[in-house]
């Protein structure tokens, strides 16, 4: 959808008094409020659609000049060799380095739900799970959480981490989430996920928009809502 298109779309309150769902039982009250959410709700699908267009068309970003070495349950590469036959790379940087005796529960949930769509992402561009633990380790706790499409790297001497936010100067991990392309012969720097505790609003902890994890898009439907004390485990009993 382009800035353009937008001028002539059917104003958004319009398509929502003409929709024709109903609920059995609903009152009027329910009905007149779930309109005017219906509408919120088109808006917020089309500005979406717009920054998804501004983001698409971000001038070129910085050229790829670090050491980055990697190795991958296929051995090692350097940092062309993430991408394979695509143009176009994803890389979350998973919260998984040697010093934790267990990854992050965020990111494993994350990944988890990645890791189901990850075979369909991979036809359209590369996704590369980079951690700074050992390979062998990854590989371990890949197997033990029954993944099979997501394809992990250890990052080697751990450059990758510090350039592009997956490891801060004070040795914190950060799940940061980072876009490259390939385009006639030079890798560069997309776009990254730049919301961070400075961006965030009162009492809401960081996050992205739209949000990289459908379990916080699914607690959203409901009621009770995210939480703000509540986040997932890596095993429940």
């Amino acid at each position: 959808m382009t800035v353009a298109n937008t001028q002539s779309l059917t104003p958004a309150l319009e398509l929502a008094r003409a929709d024709r769902v109903t609920i059995p039982n609903e009152s009027a009250e329910y009905r007149a409020a779930r309109t005017a959410l219906l509408a919120e709700e088109i808006e917020l699908r089309r500005h979406i659609a717009r920054v998804a267009e501004q983001r698409r068309a971000l001038p070129p970003g910085g050229p790829i000049i670090g050491d980055y070495r990697f190795e991958g349950e296929n051995g090692p590469t350097n940092f062309a060799g993430l991408f394979g036959d695509k143009q176009t790379l994803v890389v979350y940087s998973y919260m998984f380095g040697p010093e934790r005796e267990r990854p992050c529960p965020m990111c494993t949930n994350t990944l988890g739900a990645w890791e189901g769509n990850a075979a369909d992402i991979g036809q359209r561009v590369s996704l590369a799970v980079v951690a700074r633990s050992p390979i062998e380790r990854l590989s371990a706790w890949k197997r033990e959480r029954g993944w099979r499409s997501l394809r992990l790297f250890s990052d080697l001497n751990g450059a990758y981490s510090r350039d592009y936010f997956g490891l801060l100067p004070n040795g914190s991990e950060v799940p940061a989430l980072n876009v490259f392309t390939r385009r006639d012969g030079t890798i560069r720097h997309f776009w990254s996920g730049e919301m961070t505790s400075s961006t965030a609003d009162p009492g809401q902890d960081p996050r992205g928009a739209p949000d990289p994890a459908p379990l916080w898009m699914v607690l959203d439907l409901t009621p009770e809502g995210r939480a703000a004390d509540w986040y997932p485990k890596l095993d429940y009993v």
